[in-house]
């Protein structure tokens, strides 16, 4: 039992290994290469990390269902990686699709391997303000800042929304009944 685990162990790390080539060129906008790479590695040992990136590199391309589907694979292997959730429901907001992409933030938030809490938050903020819910979308923007104080979207974001909370409740007076 002792040879197979270690086989295992060792089939992980080489496919681990060329995920980790595959990510280098995807962050140099090699995508094409890159997806090769993410093939490579999956036909080695299939993980959630290579489904995930495969399907964020896919999306590079727009191709969001081939990106959704490579994301329902990773959740088949590993139901508490919460990245697949949150790029789901990313993918879903760029297709335009934002209340198909909430169940699957929300169940990212709720994901107990997940190192990225901000990003789902992040989206989140994004769909409730769109929508024009202005404190929910507060709510979530904050919330991506505390999970990454240096998160300099949610940080502009947050702005953005309290300015037009700040707006609507302060409204400017107009026409003559405003004059003083």
């Amino acid at each position: 039992m002792e040879a197979v685990r270690g086989m295992s162990d060792e089939k992980r790390q080489e496919a681990m290994e060329v995920m980790g080539r595959a990510y280098q060129l995807h962050m140099k906008g090699e995508i094409d290469q890159a997806l090769e790479l993410y093939d490579q590695s999956l036909a080695i040992l299939a993980t959630p990390e290579a489904y995930t990136f495969r399907g964020w590199a896919k999306s590079f391309h727009r191709d969001f269902e081939g990106a959704i589907e490579d994301c329902h694979r990773a959740i088949d292997l590993d139901p508490e990686f919460g990245n697949p959730y949150n790029d789901i429901g990313a993918y879903y907001l760029e297709l335009g699709q934002p209340d198909d992409a909430i169940p699957w933030l929300r169940m990212a938030l709720k994901a107990k391997r997940y190192e990225s809490y901000c990003f789902p938050h992040y989206n989140l903020g994004r769909i409730f303000e769109a929508a024009g819910k202005l404190d929910q979308a507060r709510e979530h923007f904050g919330r991506a800042l505390e999970s990454n104080p240096g998160y300099a979207l949610a940080a502009k974001a947050l702005r953005r929304v309290d300015q037009k909370l700040a707006e609507t409740s302060h409204p400017e007076p107009h026409g003559e009944a405003g004059k003083p």
